[in-house]
């Protein structure tokens, strides 16, 4: 029996943004939101929110929430993203200060 043979795998070192990994336009952005929907979602399950429930409280439509839940936010800004943590018990605290780069970073750090 022959033995199958196998190719080699590439593999790439993470940049730690898959979205610029993946070459997307604003990447830092995508990865801020998405953290703040992973901890959205997080919350709802945690309190054992329906949808319904969950966006009464956050002041969104059920349909908005069910989109979060499968993570579409595309059409909600940090500041909503926000907003909705602040509405399921979170406090947001923003720390801005000087850069040794030229250009400043964001990040996300989730407690």
């Amino acid at each position: 029996m022959a033995k199958p043979q196998t190719k080699p795998i590439n593999i790439e070192a993470s940049s730690g943004n898959v979205f610029a990994d993946l070459g997307l336009p604003d990447a830092e952005k995508l990865k801020i939101k998405s953290g703040l929907v992973v901890e959205i979602t997080r919350a709802v399950r945690r309190l054992g929110l329906t949808q319904e429930d969950a966006g009464r409280r956050m002041g969104i439509p059920q349909a908005k929430v069910s989109g979060l839940m499968r993570g579409d936010f595309a059409n909600l800004s940090e500041r909503k993203l926000m907003d909705c943590l602040n509405r399921l018990g979170y406090d947001i605290e923003i720390k801005v200060r000087p850069s040794a780069a030229p250009m400043g970073q964001l990040s996300l750090a989730i407690i």
